[in-house]
């Protein structure tokens, strides 16, 4: 028998300890791991965290083998493992009904557990008796199932059980909207069972997915079936949410040491090695201490100060933990780790010898890792003075096991018997490393020859969808129906993937279905959904941002493929040639360079090899998945919005399947005509004259319902709003309307009864001279019989109102109405179909939205994602009866979602995002630019095209100066709207129409916004002090009014406000008071405290208000770095705010101001110039603060007189 090396014997030392402290707590019959002696429960996480050990000692003992025991004993220590990761498997399968409701309600009541019975695998209390809902430990699970499998071991065994990872996969794929409890199962740090948005989560769930995706989970021996599939798209979502939570943990907690998980071993998710620093850096300077890391700051679990009687503590009492929190030594181990995966030699050393002064050694030579070192409770108050002066005592479980686990795993490495990429095979280790550029690959496809031919005629040769034949093509739809399919398992009740919209990664790779080879249009070149498709130029933005986000978040092999689709809804001048955004932009892609992104124009077959392709095996014929199960749920999937037409197939016997079912999903949403042309004899009067408001035509017909319908509209001038009436006025303040008794002007069909004749109606649509006076009918039509009211029109049956209005809609677009479009959308109730994605994106950056015209009741706060339809609805309450204000909201939502991925630096210091201010601001803006009425410019908004509004909404959160052309040709004969575009202006004042892509005729007349459009543009203030301000007029007010509406205030404004709370009980803000004792609860970098701030600021209605005030309180702020204790009670800061104002109106006076300069706002009583001043300077608006406030707190500032220079 050969002697035994040195490194065996070491290696027996730690298979010693392993056993003693680790696998003595594993249960026999189901290998979980419970808690210590006297706690049966296993934890998720723990027991991952603990058998990590055991996995590496097993690896460890198969390189190093001395003789065959050793093989024997790896073999068994890797048993070990399979079983653990089994029980779990088993424990989880148990509430595999969780896994499906979740799926849809993301519901803290429908999720798996967090704790389960270590003898029975059952589970131990009841669902909300706990916080269960954990993303980061179910997504642990999935990170160490793919680690574990790519190292060699077997643990998932039959098909089943494929399906059920592929379904936990869906479970952890919303985790980037998912507000759950986090790593410390607590939520919010006062520990009220309030679940928020872990970067700890959104990062682990990141990572598993990455790792999980085309894995084959039965290894080496798998075939197709066994591979499970992770939509790319999702992954990114969770990379760009961690990415502007960190180095914040959630909106409670500032920081926090569990984020150690994720910026290194074990996930790696995060990309960006300075967030990785900088995070790094943060727990080391705010939570490091003399024996480990504390969890988070004023963290009170097992602190002497905290009531061991209640689990929840109240919020002033969180101060009480601050400098006693007590400290982890856990967070060394992965310090440890970290520096032996970066190869630093001095940190790897440092944290050894750490670790080696605290851990405790009992006689028999057990090393043992405590939970935590507390304060002793006689020394509270001498911590309290010296931070980390007191020696503490060793408190909580030992050993911690998962503290145990990870020591012998940093031992294992840092000793040489295991290399880092053993205990990480999927190579995760180098998420941070180089990245190579990335080329999109871009094919055009003519939709059919005669598009092909035009685009010949212009030098450009592309093939048409027919050409590419053998390959497929199809819409982003149809991938979104397949992959429904996708982990279904009847015998477990296992519905597959919830009906998403698939992003642009996922449609940029090519897909092997049944051995043919599809290629997908991006989901932003399909109309069916949502009108911006019907707007080319946005189709061309939208092209640019998708192609930016591809350059920068490709992650797979091969090049990513993009399918640009030209359609015949991309021609102009009745389809003889192509939309010139459209010839330019496919010219740009020829160049190899396009918004920043390197491409490569091609045919589809000579891509594919160097495209990713994907296996859809679970469509293959021999899986037990049938296409047309339930053809009854899937015709009411959210695509078929357009009511299902009988697919008329004569072959259907004939076809494949999937051939069938790709049909009948198009079928369900293709259309038909049965709308008569508009009239152009205008022998009979319109049925509406322009001059009438819609609330005339809905008092008349509420009349014939017998309704009553009051006069006055109280939320805006229109209860119901459309666009060429001139009725909708966001600008000035809602005056009341006088209604005049016009049964005679209207020509509405009565029946011999006297009411309302719907038969004759529908008749009257054959004469209508306009599409708007179509849409009025079938919107009445809509309103009395309801949307599937069947119109017989022309003899024909099932024409219902539905489909009327549809095409109706389609119509408008081919004719690019904008302001119509919007309006049939409200009434149909379309909604943006990434709507949902889109408030979620917003929200998970941290921005809170709010929807509806402000003050408070009826503007509505959406802190929370929400569903698809619960969301729509909210914004049609909030709009009140204002249709188009509903989707016009929805259209902003997408926007600013647009920009908050591809420019977060727009939304800096912003945190509750206001849509209908914003719209108010908007409409503003164009009445100054276009110099006329608010009604006017009202309408002006609602006809601007989506690229246009987009454009607008840019200027406006930027800040930026820009021009307004009014064209002076009617875009259509049928429309009364002026046609604008918008512009930025460069510092000439003149506009770059390149640069903002708007190119126009070169032939048409241009008429610059300085000619006055309409009598009414007298300038309001006419005064003779006009001429001196000149063009500056305006401009501060402008700024205030668009800071305070985006609620943007100065960098670094509310940990300033936190401080100024320390020195006074409290400031009041118009009313409502922000007490001192909120600093008791919250640190001063935490979003929760400048959500609480933000929200008191927010009830101030006017935005030019709101931001003096902000201004009032940064000067005031100035004053907690001076030497003084306290600045008195409550200080009311609308009050300084008007006694600068008086001081300004002296001051005016005084120079012999008279007349309309010293003209008030009536609503606040601010004198407009004071709006109007600059910030700095002799007469700017912080003098005058500084002057109130010295008066204001004349009392307790120190009396010498240039402490407030």
């Amino acid at each position: 028998m050969r002697s035994r090396s040195n490194s065996g014997v070491r290696l027996d030392g730690y298979a010693r300890l392993v056993q003693r402290t680790i696998l003595c707590h594993q249960n026999p019959v189901t290998g979980l791991l419970s808690a210590g002696a006297d706690h049966k429960d296993a934890w998720v996480r723990d027991n991952i965290y603990s058998i990590l050990a055991v996995w590496g000692l097993g690896m460890a003992y198969r390189k190093n083998a001395d003789r065959d025991e050793d093989k024997a004993k790896a073999y068994e220590l890797e048993q070990n493992v399979v079983k653990l990761m089994r029980g779990l498997l088993q424990c989880m399968m148990r509430q595999v009904d969780k896994v499906e409701k979740f799926k849809r309600t993301q519901s803290t009541k429908d999720c798996l557990h967090a704790k389960y019975n270590s003898a029975t695998c059952a589970t131990v209390v009841g669902d909300d008796q706990w916080g269960h809902l954990q993303v980061d430990a179910t997504s642990l699970y999935l990170l160490f199932l793919a680690q574990m499998t790519a190292s060699g071991l077997r643990i998932i065994f039959t098909l089943d059980e494929v399906t059920f990872i592929q379904n936990l996969v869906f479970y952890i794929e919303a985790a980037y909207k998912v507000a759950d409890y986090g790593i410390w199962e607590r939520g919010d740090k006062t520990n009220q069972g309030i679940p928020e948005l872990n970067a700890s989560s959104v990062g682990m769930a990141k990572a598993a997915l990455e790792a999980i995706d085309e894995l084959d989970l039965f290894g080496a021996h798998g075939g197709h079936k066994s591979v499970i599939h992770v939509l790319p798209d999702e992954v990114e979502h969770c990379q760009s949410i961690l990415y502007s939570m960190l180095p914040r943990a959630s909106t409670s907690k500032e920081i926090d040491a569990g984020l150690l998980s994720i910026i290194s071993y074990p996930a790696f998710a995060v990309e960006d090695v300075n967030l990785v620093n900088v995070t790094k850096s943060e727990i080391i300077s705010k939570l490091q201490g003399r024996y480990g890391c504390c969890r988070f700051l004023r963290d009170g679990y097992k602190t002497p100060r905290e009531d061991p009687s209640r689990l929840h503590y109240d919020p002033a009492e969180l101060k009480l933990f601050e400098n006693i929190e007590c400290e982890w030594p856990v967070f060394w181990t992965y310090f440890l780790i970290d520096g032996i995966f970066n190869e630093d030699k001095i940190q790897v050393q440092e944290y050894r010898e750490a670790l080696e002064g605290i851990l405790i050694r009992e006689k028999n030579g057990l090393v043992l890792m405590p939970e935590l070192y507390a304060v002793p409770p006689e020394k509270v108050d001498e911590e309290y003075e010296n931070p980390h002066s007191v020696d503490r005592v060793p408190v909580g479980k030992l050993p911690h096991l998962w503290g145990q686990s990870l020591y012998v795993l940093s031992c294992l490495l840092a000793e040489g018997f295991l290399a880092a990429g053993e205990i990480d095979p999927l190579n995760r280790r180098f998420s941070t490393g180089f990245k190579p550029d990335v080329v999109v690959q871009v094919t055009v496809l003519a939709e059919s020859n005669q598009i092909k031919n035009l685009l010949q005629d212009r030098g450009i040769n592309v093939q048409s969808i027919a050409d590419i034949h053998p390959l497929r093509v199809q819409p982003a739809r149809i991938l979104s129906n397949l992959y429904t399919m996708l982990g279904r398992n009847k015998s477990m009740k296992l519905s597959g993937r919830p009906h998403r919209h698939i992003g642009v990664l996922g449609t940029s790779k090519l897909y092997v279905i049944r051995n043919q080879i599809f290629a997908f249009t991006p989901q932003f070149t399909d109309q069916h959904h949502f009108y911006l498709a019907l707007d080319n130029q946005m189709i061309v933005e939208m092209l640019k941002t998708e192609l930016a986000y591809l350059t920068s978040c490709w992650r797979m092999t091969g090049r990513p493929t993009l399918t640009f689709p030209i359609t015949h809804t991309m021609l102009v001048d009745d389809g003889t040639d192509i939309h010139p955004a459209v010839l330019a932009t496919i010219r740009k892609l020829e160049d190899g360079y396009f918004g920043g992104a390197r491409v490569k124009i091609g045919k589809l077959s000579e891509f594919l090899t160097t495209s990713f392709h994907t296996y859809l095996s679970f469509l293959d014929p021999d899986c037990d998945l049938k296409l047309f199960d339930d053809r009854n749920d899937d015709c009411h999937s959210p695509d078929s919005e357009y009511g299902d037409y009988p697919a008329d197939f004569c072959e259907k016997e004939s076809q494949d399947e999937l051939d069938q079912y790709i049909n009948d999903v198009l079928q369900s949403t293709a259309l038909k005509s049965y709308l008569p042309p508009t009239s152009n004899k205008m022998s009979q009067p319109p049925v509406f004259s322009a001059n009438h408001s819609t609330e005339e035509i809905l008092s008349i017909m509420a009349k014939t319902k017998g309704l009553e319908v009051p006069a006055v509209s109280m939320s805006l001038p229109t209860k119901v709003l459309n666009t060429h009436r001139k009725s909708l006025n966001l600008v000035d303040n809602p005056r009341f309307f006088e209604t005049k008794d016009c049964e005679n002007v209207l020509h509405l069909p009565k029946d011999a009864h006297g009411d309302l004749d719907c038969r004759k109606l529908v008749d009257q649509l054959k004469e209508c001279p306009t599409l708007h006076d179509q849409a009025d009918i079938l919107y009445i039509l809509h309103i009395l019989k309801g949307a599937d009211w069947d119109t017989e029109l022309d003899g024909q049956y099932g024409v219902t109102v539905h489909c009327l209005l549809n095409e109706l809609y389609r119509k408008a677009g081919l004719n690019q109405e904008w302001g119509l479009i919007r309006y049939i959308s409200g009434i149909l109730k379309k909604r943006v179909e990434v709507l949902a994605e889109a408030c979620t994106d917003l929200l998970s950056h941290h921005k809170q939205l709010t929807v509806g015209l402000p003050p408070e009741p009826r503007e509505k706060i959406i802190t929370t994602p929400l569903p698809p339809e619960e969301l729509t609805d909210l914004i049609y309450e909030a709009s009140g009866q204002d249709i188009s204000i509903a989707v016009l909201t929805q259209e902003i939502i997408m926007y600013l979602a647009m920009y908050v991925r591809s420019q977060p630096s727009l939304f800096v210091e912003m945190l509750r995002l206001r849509i209908g201010l914003i719209i108010q601001v908007m409409a503003t803006e164009l009445a100054r630019s276009l110099k006329c009425s608010g009604e006017e410019a009202s309408e002006s908004l609602m006809n601007l095209s989506p690229f246009d509004m987009k454009s607008l909404l840019h200027h406006i959160l930027s800040g930026k100066e820009f021009g307004v052309e009014r064209s002076l040709r009617p875009v259509d004969s049928s429309s009364s709207s002026p046609a604008i575009s918008i512009h930025e202006m460069g510092h000439s004042g003149a506009t770059k129409t390149e640069r903002s892509g708007i190119t126009k005729l070169k032939s048409e007349m241009k008429q610059r916004s300085s000619t006055p459009s309409s009598p009414t543009s007298i300038s309001p203030t006419g005064s003779s002090g006009d001429m001196s301000w000149g063009d500056r007029k305006g401009q501060w007010l402008r700024r205030r009014r668009l800071d305070g509406a985006i609620n943007r205030v100065p960098v670094g404004f509310y940990e300033k406000v936190w401080k100024i709370l320390q020195k006074c009980h409290g400031l009041s803000i118009d009313g409502y008071v922000l007490p001192s004792s909120t600093t008791r609860e919250m640190t001063p970098c935490e979003i929760k405290f400048a959500v609480h701030v933000e929200s008191v600021l927010n009830h101030v209605p006017q935005p030019e208000y709101r931001q003096l005030l902000v201004e009032a309180i940064l000067v005031l702020t100035f004053l907690s770095d001076i030497e003084v204790n306290s600045i008195g009670g409550i200080i009311h800061v609308d009050r300084i705010v008007h006694m600068a104002n008086d001081l300004f109106l002296q001051e005016l006076k005084s120079f012999g101001a008279t007349g309309s300069i010293l003209e008030k706002d009536t609503a606040t009583g601010i004198c407009h110039y004071f709006y109007d001043s600059a910030p700095s300077g002799a007469y700017g608006t912080m003098t005058y603060l500084t002057k109130a406030i010295i008066i204001y707190l004349h009392d307790f500032l120190p009396s010498t007189g240039c402490a407030m220079q």
